[in-house]
């Protein structure tokens, strides 16, 4: 069996309190004396595929002091107590592995009298490797208080080994560079909002690693048919919207990618909640287009056709008056942004009608109007994907139509007005409600090639049938071959 390694708590003079080894999804949590100033807790050995461990250090109210959590990339936290504080009465540590198998077992710490070998489940020896002294806050040195006769008691359960999302749909995947995405959000099989809500995705090896707690800052609740959209020059996702049961959100929360923090928006405006909605990226301000907005009682949901946009510098939400053939209100529609001037916007519902109409918002005249187009059109959908190809040339893939779910792709030609249908062999399943992207990714070592630039890769991740089934995968498809084959 693979060794994983030790998680331990130690001090100055003392040798790694062993928390937990195992090959099962366990939670574990400690008392640390007030009289400590430093906790540290740290991995040794394979990781293999478990990589999601997460880490809270609670003061004697359970109100949380700090959140971490270790990853292959990073197998040591530590925690320090300033001066101006005091742990009066303690802290807890509560630490979380998740993955493996189903075990059962309650071990005893021992105290000083721990031999530097620690034994695993599996019976195998495993040497521990000493981190080195840790000094104490303050001119005298501390040590992590005495664990003679305490027992931790373990709390097993069997979990699925997370190195890749749950199958999920309604979530959004959000690049931020040539090397990153973030995925945000989604809801699973029985209507299960997701409990791995937040991933980032390596696009050079396209391998995942769990980031729910990787950021500092409110986190923003879990939810489906919100948006996220990055601002480049700012370096920060914006998430809006969305709904969660029967609650609806209007909040706005950023997620600086520079520090790794969240922030909640205390907007001034009015601005309905909304799910379902397109929001896109202009001069650094968000155009929330539609989406689903709820009723009071007994009137059922509705939709809406009115043009919002956020300002992030004065932090306000504002109307502006917009002209020409505006779309009637809808909802799960897609709208892409093209050449930094237009707003394309395609398809969507409002119940019991599907559309596979296409309008176009001129950014610079802020005028709407209906684009007449030519060949073999999309079918009325909503809950499809979309993604922007190139200056010219936008996707459209998948949905809903009402009754079923759609594998077909179509890509505009804004040059031309015409529609082509596309042959996506490695999209054959039917879904609606999945992500698509665009993005220039890099190479597979992590740089570029002198004369070569990055190769622009649609992602498509996720997704379900409408049949109750939900998907996971990712699939990758290179741009250039798309359009080669038109």
């Amino acid at each position: 069996m693979e060794e994983f390694g030790v998680f331990g708590v130690f001090g100055i003079n003392g040798p790694p309190q062993k928390l937990l080894s195992a090959h099962g999804s366990c939670r574990a949590s400690v008392a640390i004396p007030a009289s400590v100033h430093q906790v540290v807790l740290f991995s040794s050995g394979h990781w293999g595929e478990r990589i999601c461990v997460n880490a809270e250090l609670n003061d004697a109210d359970r109100f949380p002091i700090t959140i971490g959590k270790l990853t292959p990339y990073n197998k040591c936290l530590s925690w320090e107590q300033w001066e101006e504080e005091t742990w009066t009465n303690g802290v807890t540590l509560t630490i979380t592995l998740e993955g493996g198998d189903l075990v059962n077992a309650e071990v005893a710490k021992t105290g000083e009298e721990e031999e530097e070998e620690n034994t695993c489940p599996n019976g195998a020896q495993e040497k521990t490797t000493p981190v080195g002294k840790v000094k104490g806050q303050g001119k005298s040195s501390k040590r992590l208080g005495s664990f003679k006769e305490e027992t931790v008691h373990y709390v097993f359960s069997s979990v699925a080994l997370l190195i890749s999302p749950s199958a999920r749909w309604g979530q959004t995947l959000c690049p931020i560079d040539a090397q990153t995405a973030i995925l945000i959000g989604g809801q699973g099989a029985r209507m299960q909002f997701c409990k791995d809500p937040m991933w980032k995705l390596c696009t050079e090896d396209m391998s995942w690693m769990a980031a729910e707690t990787l950021a500092e800052g409110p986190t923003p609740e879990t939810r489906i048919g919100h948006t996220a959209t990055f601002d480049p020059d700012s370096k920060r996702i914006f998430v809006f919207g969305g709904s969660k049961n029967r609650k609806w959100f209007n909040d706005v929360h950023i997620l600086d990618t520079q520090t790794w923090r969240w922030s909640m928006v205390e907007a001034q405006g009015k601005v309905p909640p909304l799910a379902y909605h397109s929001c896109s990226m202009f001069r650094g301000e968000l155009f929330v287009l539609g989406g689903v907005f709820p009723r009071p009682n007994p009137e059922p949901d509705g939709c809406s056709d009115s043009l919002y946009i956020f300002d992030p510098q004065l932090s306000i939400w504002y109307q502006p008056i917009v002209t020409g053939d505006k779309p009637s209100p809808r909802s799960g529609h897609s709208a892409c942004v093209i050449q930094q001037r237009y707003i394309y916007v395609f398809g969507g519902w409002d119940t019991p009608v599907c559309y596979n109409d296409m309008y176009m918002l001129d950014l610079g005249l802020m005028e709407f109007s209906a684009v007449k187009t030519t060949g073999k059109a999309p079918s009325p959908r909503s809950w499809h994907g979309s993604a922007v190809l190139s200056d010219t040339k936008f996707l459209i893939h998948g949905g809903y139509n009402g009754n079923n779910a759609l594998s077909d792709a179509f890509i505009f030609d804004i040059e031309t007005h015409s529609w082509t249908e596309a042959a996506l062999p490695q999209l054959s399943v039917p879904r609606a409600g999945h992500s698509i992207i665009a993005m220039e990714t890099g190479s597979l070592h992590g740089f570029q090639e002198e004369g070569k630039s990055c190769r622009k890769t649609l992602l498509v991740f996720g997704g379900g049938d409408n049949e109750g089934n939900f998907y996971s995968d990712l699939t990758t498809v290179a741009v250039k071959e798309l359009l080669d084959a038109l």
